[in-house]
């Protein structure tokens, strides 16, 4: 088996379990004795610490076993969740986030930098204060339960029977490595090993596992822990975990099971001091075992707190397993060969298809017609694959308030709405970063003090907000704050002071606000550890550009401001409308296109623009864009195009129709021409090019360009 990707799931699984872990941190917060949370976040420390047995990481392992028994502590009613507790358990969970990432970038865990190690140390000896500590309440513990004598099975330690399927070694669970997991909380007393099911050296599979443990083991962890440990064989194997003064019944049960193994079985229970010589004996009596099992009152009531504690775990196994059965991982390079290969696909369907038109055949169309919407609905499938909600993303950054806000000294909450909207995988991995900064900058240089929004009769608790929703074929992030606002006069007199405007020159609100997106421009009085540098907001635009979106800010002094995020849904494939201008074709993104019209007349030859149904229609004329060489058709068409509340015309020869759009990227030498955003291949292998409409409206709104009518001067700032 490829040990890379057994690996490569711990990583992936540890991540996940220690988001887990900080949600639950961070709600903890507001409701500190929530057993479910705290629950929540001892299985997510515990699981890690299993995990990391199995594969050898010992000092995951002996790091997380310190955080675990605090957290047990907590669990057993012993320890309080007090808010140090809570930001001493994030940093721990940001330590253990270091030391999977180190493994990820494949390097050892013996070759931890420095600081990183001191750090740990320094975490440890905190911990340890918690363990020292007096215990809040005298009460006895479960462990203490656990181990109390129970009637009939003299024996004070746990017996776990192991039966590991076939496959566990080559789905990298060595037995071996369980032990090396159970010692790091317990003492294993006695070991017997079960070779039983050893064939015959002709049929020996060399990869398969044939080995049985009984383990006589003792711990002051109670059964969840034990259990929690064979989380990853439970379902191939046959794991049976007998508390210490379990019921004769229970062994009865256990041979039962295993009357493949006869005699040997009872004397490995002998060996390991498990059972005595008379209570196997008893167990041959049948009335002994009725008495044990039936009549007496006293057995019920001994296994039953145990016993209910096993059910309800198994069900809620069951229940996690069932859910969990209907999902795979999928590596995300095999799902982009994938959307590559179904792009390379919809390329050869729309050349069929095109063949099938120039032959004419009735029949051949009708196959192409059925070809290209399967092809379609497999592109659906597809993209489909590679959409994530981008709630994961926006839960991330309630660390982020709760961390900055006691940074700056303020008091902060994050609202998040629309986090079940969905985008390309892609494209959710690349807004982390801008989103970042929009969030910090917002708490930093929105928010205002306590004393001055008490001043201005606003709440003390500022609040920012994350949203997302969809509109025209995209999605809209908005990052918003109920802070002081953008002060227009001020931001007008460092421009001045830049050299980025001059003395006098008259601007929109809008444009004014467009500013702050200029390199190195900040109007931070002092310069602080979040920001200030003006090295921030230009790189974010650069970021969201880069995903062929854009960005533009709202602001009202005094009330707040929003800055309003657009981006493709994803950047592998679209719906295009197909146009044309001389020998040269086009793709629109068909979300963007309203409608399509005739030129009216030859009278506008000299305008730019056009009378739509009482309103006024700027529009582009393609032809002079590109400086196609080619004769002007007697009629020409208008595609009417909107993007962000902004409608403008495109002048073109031809309309084509729609089409599907695999879009490639032009490259470094191409990939900053203003106005395209990609290109694509047709099905007679032609190439066409595909429009940036929110590049291409804005271009045509600067003032002094050629073909920038009024109204479209008028849309400017709604468009940059």
């Amino acid at each position: 088996m490829n040990l890379d990707s057994v690996i490569g799931t711990f990583i992936a699984e540890s991540r996940e379990l220690l988001q887990q872990m900080e949600d639950a941190l961070l709600q903890i917060e507001q409701s500190p004795e929530d057993p479910e949370l705290i629950n929540a976040i001892f299985r997510a420390a515990h699981t890690i610490k299993g995990s990391s047995g199995l594969f050898g990481f010992d000092s995951i392992v002996a790091f997380t076993h310190v955080a675990e028994s605090v957290l047990d502590r907590v669990r057993a009613g012993e320890l309080p969740f007090s808010a140090d507790l809570s930001a001493l358990m994030l940093l721990v969970g940001d330590h253990l986030a270091g030391l999977v990432n180190h493994l990820a970038e494949g390097r050892d865990l013996a070759e931890l930098p420095e600081a990183m190690g001191i750090h740990e140390a320094e975490l440890v000896q905190r911990l340890s204060q918690y363990l020292n500590s007096t215990p809040a309440a005298t009460a006895e513990t479960p462990s203490e339960c656990a181990t109390a004598p129970r009637d009939g099975v003299a024996s004070q330690h746990w017996h776990l029977s192991l039966r590991f399927g076939a496959d566990s070694l080559r789905d990298g669970m060595d037995p071996v490595s369980f032990l090396r997991y159970l010692v790091t909380f317990g003492d294993l007393l006695h070991i017997e090993p079960v070779l039983d099911h050893l064939p015959n050296f002709e049929a020996l599979d060399p990869e398969a596992c044939y080995l049985g443990l009984e383990v006589a083991f003792t711990t002051e962890a109670d059964q969840a822990v034990i259990e929690g440990a064979f989380d990853f064989v439970r379902e191939e194997g046959r794991i049976r975990i007998l508390p210490p003064g379990a019921p004769l019944a229970r062994y009865a049960e256990l041979l039962a099971e295993q009357t493949d193994e006869g005699d040997a079985q009872r004397q490995r229970l002998l060996r390991c001091g498990t059972l005595s010589e008379a209570e196997l004996a008893s167990l041959d009596a049948p009335q002994a075992n009725d008495a044990q099992a039936g009549s007496s009152p006293e057995a019920p009531a001994a296994t039953e707190p145990g016993e209910t504690a096993a059910i309800g775990k198994a069900l809620k196994e069951t229940a996690r397993a069932s859910g969990d059965a209907n999902l795979i991982r999928v590596d995300a390079g095999k799902l982009d060969q994938l959307i590559n290969l179904v792009g390379e696909l919809i390329i050869a369907g729309a050349n069929t298809r095109m063949l099938a038109q120039g032959c004419g055949l009735v029949n051949m169309n009708e196959s192409a017609e059925t070809l290209s919407r399967l092809v379609e609905e497999v592109r659906d499938s597809a993209l489909t694959l590679r959409m994530v909600q981008i709630g994961a993303t926006f839960n991330r950054f309630q660390r982020v308030v709760r961390d900055v806000s006691r940074e700056l000294g303020k008091d902060i909450v994050l609202h998040i709405s629309g986090g079940d909207t969905e985008l390309d995988k892609t494209v959710v991995e690349k807004i982390g970063d801008p989103l970042t900064h929009l969030v910090r900058n917002a708490m930093d240089h929105g928010i205002e003090p306590a004393e001055q929004r008490r001043a201005s009769g606003k709440p003390l608790q500022g609040v920012v907000r994350l949203n997302a929703y969809h509109e025209a074929g995209g999605i809209v992030i908005e990052v918003s704050d109920d802070g002081g606002g953008l002060n227009p006069q001020k931001i007008l007199a460092k421009a001045v002071q830049r050299g980025l405007i001059t003395e006098g020159q008259q601007l929109s609100d809008k444009e004014t606000f467009n500013l702050i997106f200029e390199p190195g421009f900040s109007t931070a009085d002092q310069i602080s550890n979040l920001s200030g540098r003006g090295v921030g907001m230009d790189v974010v635009k650069r970021n969201i550009t880069a995903l062929r979106g854009t960005v533009e800010l709202d602001s009202q002094l005094g009330a707040g401001t929003c800055v309003r995020i657009r981006l493709p849904l994803t950047l592998a494939i679209i719906e295009g409308f197909l146009i044309g201008v001389g020998s040269s074709s086009y793709v629109v993104p068909l979300d963007m296109v309203e409608e399509c019209i005739e030129l009216p007349s030859s009278d506008l030859d000299d305008l730019d623009q056009l009378d739509l149904r009482g309103d006024v229609l700027p529009f582009i004329r393609l032809r002079n864009l590109f400086e196609e060489a080619s004769l002007r058709p007697r009629r020409e068409n208008v595609v009417v195009v909107s993007y962000a509340g902004v409608r403008a015309g495109l002048v073109v020869d031809q309309l084509h129709g729609e089409f599907q759009t695999v879009i490639k990227p032009l490259g470094k030498v191409f990939g900053q021409v203003p106005s395209l955003s990609g290109f694509t291949i047709l099905g007679s292998g032609a190439v066409a090019l595909i429009l940036d409409i929110p590049g291409l409206l804005a271009q045509f709104a600067q003032p002094g360009r050629p073909g920038a009518s009024g109204a479209a001067l008028s849309q400017r700032s709604s468009l940059q």
